[in-house]
């Protein structure tokens, strides 16, 4: 059974890696960010170097590949090796990027993996005072599963003086991160 899921995830990896159909490439990651979900898969996904394709995916033009990519990393990402894996690849930069996406899932998956990627060591990264600014502006969205997860991550990840200091800031600015459509 265990190398049947080896072998199934393999030829997913392989199709996105072959196939010039954009829809293939969709579901293709689409079913990887699902087997993402699953613990059992992690090893899998690591060896076929899946994080790696995630990571690469987060700059493409394409909103819905992006959108798996994020997604997956999200799911991997609460285990330590993956966590470490993708901090140790600079992966935090992609991700604060997504913030910037109009997709609504994308950018939860962002706010949410950004969330599971702050340690102690990668905190300064996580909550670097841009991303303070732009969880403020998502806390006052009319979304309220946008809004919510804003002030779950300034209450808990963020120091009462960043958030200060991102307020005084954004009295300053019209420039700013859009918020995604809805």
């Amino acid at each position: 059974m265990e190398l049947g899921r080896l072998e199934y995830l393999q030829a997913l990896v392989t199709e996105f890696q072959v196939t010039d159909s954009q829809e293939a490439k969709e579901q293709v990651l689409a079913n990887l960010a699902n087997f993402a979900y699953d613990p059992k898969n992690y090893e899998y996904l690591r060896q076929l170097q899946v994080l790696d394709l995630f990571l690469d995916t987060l700059t493409e033009d394409s909103e819905t590949l992006v959108e798996f990519a994020i997604g997956g990393l999200c799911n991997l990402c609460l285990d330590k090796t993956n966590k470490d894996y993708i901090l140790e690849a600079n992966g935090v930069e992609p991700v604060i990027n997504c913030l910037s996406s109009s997709n609504e899932e994308t950018v939860m998956s962002a706010v949410t993996t950004l969330m599971y990627l702050t340690t102690s060591q990668s905190r300064q990264q996580t909550t670097a005072l841009p991303v303070v600014e732009c969880m403020l502006r998502f806390s006052l969205s009319a979304n309220r599963r946008l809004s919510n997860l804003a002030t779950v991550f300034l209450e808990d990840y963020c120091t009462p003086p960043q958030v200060e200091e991102a307020r005084n800031l954004s009295k300053h600015t019209a420039v700013g991160i859009p918020l995604p459509k809805d």
